[in-house]
């Protein structure tokens, strides 16, 4: 596998005649192409009950209501003293009213009725005693002996936390989709539920193919398998539960067996064989057990991917050089199996800057260059302030560094002939994982 856009051909010598002839004559629009899959699959049904933890980062299944209100009781909003509000009417600094002090220390739980004319030492958060409803602030009170010396009248209510102040008993919380977040189980804790249903994660075989990928020390003309590994984690990453597979070499019978073994998963991707080419068996043997939607995309790199379904299982078919394979992912299985999961599809964070190099692309292609950010002073740039792009590598879809090593990518849409040194672009931080 060489570092060119070989997978931007239209098949090699070696492949049969009317498929050289045939190519890729069409490529549909990428957006198109992304609604034609999401439209022929359906999202799955499967939920189970999760305890908070690992219900982190889940899609719930139905609403979440909250079983009592927080807080379910009354409670101070300031340290200091407990009292009826009645009993400071008329306290000022000049004429401060006297309440008699109850005994025992500041506590959270009360043990005892404020009665007329007396005050109880009260903490931030505390429940308010009996009979109180209102609570002076430490600051607008001294003591003395067994006296309180109220300087500001307060009023009912004045410095009190309501029951139901944070959350009202029978409030809605969360609708079914909304997917977890640490602060979200805080939540839940708080209000006494211990348990959610969730969706469960959509499954997704992901199979390597290509007679010469080897897991380590290749030989001559043999190379490491990573497209699978890749894949498999971004799938993780995406909500999904992944099922990496061995590599399956290009042998029609083989890929037939592979797929069809996978057909029980919600999602099928497959790496490398999705061109023109004699080895590129993939599309056909898709086409065979179902039916191939898409076989050809304008986009680059990555054209050569195919989308298709069988049995109502869709299949992604993704070209198997590294970053044609990553592009295509983000592009097509990240929106997939967020729809067959009841995931959200969050649009990943983006950073303007400055393009230090021209940006070529072919008019009627999306091309995604990869590009890294620095700030004026040559360092990372983590924002927007003063940030230079700088193109890693103007083309090439199987040098995986160019992606590894980069912040982003910049998607110069179809109906422009790249971008010029100097233009203000969108980079895209693509491995943001929400």
């Amino acid at each position: 596998m060489d570092s060119a856009d070989s997978d931007e051909t239209s098949g090699g010598d070696d492949a049969p005649p009317e498929r050289r002839s045939a190519g890729f004559k069409h490529r549909t629009r990428i957006d198109e192409a992304r609604r034609t899959l999401l439209e022929a699959a359906t999202p799955h049904e499967r939920t189970e009950r999760l305890a908070l933890v690992p219900a982190d980062d889940r899609a719930l299944a139905e609403p979440v209501s909250s079983p009592r209100a927080v807080p379910d009781y009354e409670r101070a909003a300031m340290d200091g003293w407990a009292v009826r509000a009645r009993d400071t009417f008329g306290a000022s600094d000049r004429s401060p009213g006297v309440l008699r002090v109850a005994d025992g220390e500041p506590h959270s739980v009360p043990e005892r009725e404020v009665a007329p004319e007396s005050a109880v030492r009260v903490h931030t958060g505390s429940e308010l005693p009996d009979g109180a409803d209102a609570v002076v602030m430490i600051e607008h009170a001294d003591r003395v002996g067994d006296d309180l010396e109220v300087f500001d009248a307060v009023t009912e209510g004045e410095n009190v936390a309501p029951v139901g102040e944070d959350v009202a008993e029978g409030q809605q919380l969360f609708e079914p989709g909304h997917r977890l977040r640490p602060s979200d189980l805080g939540l839940l804790k708080s209000v006494g539920v211990d348990t959610v249903r969730v969706y469960e994660r959509p499954t997704v075989g992901v199979i390597p193919t290509g007679e010469e990928l080897v897991q380590e020390d290749p030989g001559p003309g043999e190379v490491i398998e990573t497209n699978g590994l890749t894949v498999s984690r971004l799938v993780e990453r995406w909500g999904g539960d992944p099922t990496y597979r061995n590599v399956v070499t290009d042998d029609e019978a083989a890929l037939r067996a592979a797929i069809q073994r996978d057909l029980t998963k919600d999602i099928v991707v497959t790496t490398g064989g999705s061109s023109v080419g004699e080895r590129d068996l993939i599309p056909e043997v898709v086409d065979d057990l179902g039916e191939v939607l898409v076989h050809g995309v304008a986009l680059k790199p990555g054209h050569p991917v195919a989308l298709g379904i069988v049995e109502d299982t869709p299949v992604i078919m993704l070209p198997g050089y590294p970053v044609a394979a990553i592009i295509n992912a983000v592009q097509f299985l990240r929106p997939l199996l967020k729809h067959v999961g009841h995931l959200p599809d969050a649009k990943p964070p983006t950073t303007r800057a400055t393009l230090a190099r021209k940006i070529p692309s072919e008019p009627g292609v999306r091309t995604f260059a990869r590009v890294r950010l620095e700030d004026d002073a040559g360092e990372d740039a983590d924002d927007g302030d003063a940030a230079t792009a700088t193109p890693t590598r103007a083309s090439g879809s199987g040098v995986l560094s160019s992606v590894a090593l980069a912040d982003g990518w910049v998607a110069v849409p179809e109906g422009r002939e790249g971008y010029d040194e100097g233009e203000t672009v969108t980079v895209e931080h693509w491995e943001w994982s929400p």
